[in-house]
């Protein structure tokens, strides 16, 4: 998605840069008035005192809303490279528009631009029907092509004698400051028309998007459905450059997209979600602009957005990689307690549960590690109530080293029958129903001990006539073993 900027066919994009450093000074940093107290700054800029300031965050609420909306198609269909070249491919026709209209504020800049982005979609299709050439260096040639092109007009018109060309650079970079009521009406006609398209034509655009094929063969006019995405992306890309620029337009209608689909993966929650967001990171984004000194607005939008979605990607619920690694960190402690258990179990097994309690050396030599080592995993135990240690005077009395005595409580010996026997079952079945050596059944019952549920382990004792012994012959714990704890082994 975004890391598409960072392909090696875009390098001519930010060579084109090298042009424009007279105008980066001009990029939109909103300042209202004299310099004051970032807490006045605050109370000034969320009581819309001033009537340009709510024109501006209009217009950035339009836009991200403009933007998220049509992110989500473009996302959700694969289509980010392509809404990144026709976010470029119009940088030539708002020249050619000013060239005819000799203003800057009028909607011949969006006709050619619109004209300029549905050429450079032409030529995409051109290039792949006559040429071999793939999609993706298709779409990375007219980028490249097209905004070169652009930025040498655009250098051209600035040098000229005309003065009415100055502030035409603002379409590179954006120029939040100098938004009009004027600049608004492109972004209102394109929020209702996307609406009611969305809201029209919902389940057409769905398998449109999603299956082609089966779309034609219900009848469905594809590739007008196409045309008309195409037109609703051009038109929400001219309209968003005043505010944002050519070089950002296209952060902006994926990022937004793109944070919205780590929470859900529903469609019409996505063109929901994406929307809100594109709309609360263009506020924020105006508001941090409003207070810092000298910060482009448009580069602080895309960079709250940015901060958006790394905040969902690290804490949503669902899937966020904060939760996902707190929940692998307690997953491999239950797993390392159950097989903590589990050694417990055979230890006693090894002595043929003549004793209720085992030493740590034992416990350590099962587990195969050191006795320092161990000394976690008992702690572990004990803190949840799953081991006792027992007097050192019993220790003596069976001749046992003077170290740490354990016995497992009731809870621990139920969750250690529990674990063992899920591990000899599915031995048992592996080796009687999947034909698998009893050798090679060991490792995959290591790994499915700790997720099958008990129903699961009723199906099993069904399918193999409730058995006693694995297929090495050892005992597996029946139900009734575990419930009336700590018993001699059965004969």
């Amino acid at each position: 998605m975004i890391l598409s900027l960072r392909r090696p066919s875009l390098a001519l994009t930010f060579c084109g840069l090298s042009f424009l450093c007279p105008f980066i000074a001009c990029a939109d940093r909103i300042t209202l008035g004299a310099e004051a107290s970032w807490m006045e700054q605050s109370m000034r800029f969320w009581t819309f005192e001033d009537s340009s300031l709510r024109i501006i965050v209009c217009g950035s609420l339009l836009m991200g809303l403009n933007c998220g909306l049509m992110g989500a198609y473009v996302v959700t269909r694969r289509l980010s490279m392509f809404g990144d070249t026709l976010s470029h491919a119009v940088l030539p026709g708002i020249a050619v528009g000013f060239v005819f209209t000799q203003s800057r504020d009028d909607w011949g800049l969006l006709i050619g631009a619109t004209l300029s982005g549905f050429v450079g979609v032409s030529v995409i299709s051109l290039l792949k029907r006559a040429t071999k050439l793939k999609e993706d260096g298709a779409m990375a040639l007219v980028l490249s092509t097209f905004y070169a092109l652009g930025i040498c007009l655009i250098t051209h018109l600035q040098k000229g004698t005309d003065g009415g060309s100055s502030g035409l650079e603002t379409y590179l970079f954006g120029q939040l400051a100098g938004l009009s009521t004027r600049d608004l009406q492109p972004m209102v006609i394109c929020l209702v028309l996307l609406v009611l398209c969305f809201a029209s034509l919902r389940k057409e655009l769905l398998v449109c998007g999603f299956d082609p094929a089966y779309a034609r063969s219900l009848g469905l006019p594809v590739d007008l459905l196409q045309f008309l995405i195409w037109i609703l992306l051009a038109f929400c890309i001219v309209s968003a450059l005043q505010i944002i620029g050519v070089v950002l337009v296209s952060a902006l209608l994926i990022i937004p997209a793109a944070t919205a689909s780590l929470i859900t993966h529903k469609m019409n929650r996505t063109l929901i979600l994406s929307g809100l967001i594109g709309s609360l990171a263009g506020v924020i984004g105006c508001f941090v602009s409003f207070l810092g000194q000298g910060i482009p607005a448009g580069s602080v939008i895309v960079l709250c957005s940015t901060t958006l979605f790394l905040t969902v990607l690290f804490l949503s619920p669902v899937s966020g990689l904060l939760p996902k690694w707190l929940s692998s960190r307690k997953k491999s402690r239950r797993i390392r307690l159950e097989n903590t258990l589990k050694a417990c179990y055979q230890v006693l097994e090894d002595k043929s549960f003549e004793e209720d309690f085992f030493d740590q050396s034992s416990l350590a030599r099962r587990r195969r590690k050191s006795v320092a080592e161990i000394e976690g995993e008992v702690d572990a135990l004990i803190r949840k109530g799953y081991a006792t240690t027992r007097p050192r005077s019993t220790a003596q009395r069976h001749d046992l080293p003077s170290e740490t005595i354990l016995s497992l409580t009731p809870s621990g010996w139920e969750l250690a029958c529990r674990i063992i026997r899920n591990h000899r079952l599915w031995e048992l079945y592996l080796t009687n129903q999947a034909s698998y050596s009893s050798d090679h059944v060991h490792d995959d019952a290591e790994k499915i001990e700790h997720l099958i549920g008990e129903r699961t382990v009723r199906q099993l004792e069904r399918i193999l006539s409730h058995p006693q012994l694995d297929p090495h012959g050892k005992l597996i714990p029946s139900q009734t073993d575990i419930d009336r704890g700590w018993v001699s082994p059965r004969n």
